[in-house]
């Protein structure tokens, strides 16, 4: 089982994909570029997070809804 991830890592990552739904990829590494870019986020693991939670939902095919 994983961990459950906080509403705030979340809330941040599908604004992003609402706001830049063909930016992201699959891949890791460049969501993790853009992240940065994109945001003000200074923590590195709050940016990691945001990332991973993004990847995640564009490989089970995120839908804007």
């Amino acid at each position: 089982m994983g961990t459950v991830k906080p509403a705030y890592i979340k809330n941040i990552a599908i604004e992003l994909l609402k706001k830049y739904p063909e930016a992201f990829t699959n891949n890791f590494d460049e969501n993790k570029k853009l992240v940065e870019e994109l945001t003000n986020i200074r923590s590195k693991i709050v940016r990691n997070r945001v990332a991973g939670y993004i990847t995640r939902k564009v490989n089970r095919g995120w839908k804007n809804v």
